[in-house]
């Protein structure tokens, strides 16, 4: 059976993240966020990034601080602004950073759209507003609808709870949100997880990320990853 690369360290296993790739970064806030590779990404010298997540940084989190820096160009995800959002604030009010709204499950299907190979889809999310500008749109059975497009990465940063040694990812409760679709759209995936097990040592019935969409994985065990959100 194939094997993934298991890395050392997250700067290992993040490798290379060339100028002007789209990294997506999974999480719902902190919940599932890869902080370690994010740290990672932020003590790299890449720059003139596209994000794609489901907001846009909690405080001084790695994610906001990358924004702060002026290392992000452009921006695609739901929650933009929340109370701890100032870098983003900053950087949008200074016109540092550009700005992709997504409402939250086209930004799901989109990311799985990018997976699954397919070309498009037609959701009535969005029609009829300033979200649907410059979009092709039909009415079908007398529902308005927009087409909206695949969401492919370069690379897709994503946290799940254990990992095996063929890569295949099991996840913890509400953590898991984007990760799994994430994993599928990116060319290359890395996986922050809390331990790597032999072959054999997951439950094949709890796997959600099969091994063929993950490059590499590393354990990193955090105060964090011990107390992340149960539901």
């Amino acid at each position: 059976m194939a094997r993934v690369r298991v890395a050392e360290s997250a700067a290992e296993a993040l490798g290379e993240v060339p100028d002007g790739s789209t990294v997506m970064i999974g999480g719902f806030g902190p919940a599932g966020q890869p902080v370690a590779l994010v740290e990672a990404l932020l003590a790299s010298s890449a720059t003139d990034l596209v994000l794609v997540s489901n907001n846009a940084g909690n405080g001084e989190d790695p994610l906001a601080r990358l924004i702060g820096e002026g290392r992000v160009r452009r921006i695609v995800c739901s929650f933009p602004r929340q109370v701890d959002s100032w870098h983003f604030d900053a950087a949008y009010r200074a016109g540092r950073i550009e700005l992709e709204l997504v409402p939250q499950g086209n930004l799901a299907e989109r990311i799985r759209a990018a997976g699954a190979g397919i070309g498009g889809f037609f959701t009535p999310t969005g029609y009829g507003t300033p979200l649907a500008e410059g979009k092709e749109t039909r009415v079908i059975d007398g529902v308005g609808y927009v087409l909206e497009l695949p969401l492919p990465a370069d690379v897709a940063l994503v946290r799940a709870h254990r990992a095996d040694d063929a890569g295949n990812l099991v996840y913890r409760k509400t953590a898991r949100n984007f990760g799994p679709v994430m994993a599928t759209a990116a060319r290359r995936t890395v996986a922050q997880v809390a331990e790597v097990v032999p072959v054999g040592g997951l439950d094949p019935e709890a796997v959600v990320t099969p091994g063929i969409y993950v490059d590499t994985v590393v354990a990193v065990v955090t105060g964090a990853a011990r107390t992340e959100p149960a539901a």
